[in-house]
């Protein structure tokens, strides 16, 4: 796992971007598209809009969620809310190039089912996602994937539903398809992240972010994010 610490969240959110304008030229020139998921938070939205201003292919690329709260369309708690903001107004991607979960349906369980099916129309059968964008929290949790619920144990879908979450149920990815991702980009910062950190590059299965596969994965974080990492591990930048 290569680690990245760049000296606050805001250079680290532009080198996550460039990391991912970097791996999509890459497959867009080996396999003509590339499909990207992304995870919410504060800091991934500044990281979209340092994406949103590369030169990309945008015709090319295919964006899904990783997870998604049970709210109304444009509720602010919305992870889909951002993510339009952060991309629709600044780059030539058309709107029907972002795939939303669908977590306004009535049957939440059979809307799990679908977007499962568009993950395979889009990125193989079973679906092997180009990058797959993850957050980490404080509690060790990553995507929806939270400790002590249920989903944490779902093997046999890809996409399923949590339990309630700080006031929502949540859409999430599972481990299978986070698993067979083509590459990993973990975006973490803050000092609180800390020992979360650690933890996750132990490979710490004690915690949810600790069961997603490493071989592919990168981390860019801040320099509060890395505080408890060995300095041999880390490269600096900035």
């Amino acid at each position: 796992m290569k680690i990245e610490a760049f000296p606050d969240a805001t250079s680290a959110a532009a080198g996550a971007a460039g990391f991912i304008a970097d791996c999509a030229l890459s497959t867009v020139r080996e396999r003509g598209r590339f499909t990207f998921a992304v995870s919410g938070g504060h800091t991934p939205w500044i990281m979209l809009r340092a994406l949103a201003k590369k030169p990309l292919p945008w015709e090319t690329i295919e964006i899904f969620q990783v997870d998604e709260r049970v709210a109304p369309a444009g509720d602010p708690d919305r992870n889909l809310t951002h993510l339009q903001k952060s991309l629709l107004d600044h780059c030539p991607l058309r709107p029907e190039q972002i795939h939303p979960m669908p977590v306004e349906d009535k049957d939440l369980e059979a809307g799990a089912r679908l977007y499962a099916e568009v993950l395979r129309d889009f990125a193989g059968a079973p679906p092997a996602i180009d990058l797959i964008h993850l957050g980490l929290g404080p509690d060790g949790h990553t995507a929806s994937l939270v400790p002590w619920d249920p989903v944490l144990e779902v093997d046999d879908r890809d996409v399923a539903l949590t339990d309630i979450y700080q006031g929502h149920r949540r859409m999430t990815m599972t481990y299978p398809v986070l698993n067979r991702a083509r590459n990993i980009l973990w975006l973490v910062t803050g000092d609180e992240k800390a020992g979360m950190l650690s933890h996750l590059v132990q490979g710490d299965r004690s915690i949810p972010a600790g069961r997603v596969a490493q071989n592919q994965a990168v981390v860019v974080a801040d320099r509060g994010a890395v505080l408890q990492l060995s300095p041999h591990d880390v490269v600096m930048v900035g």
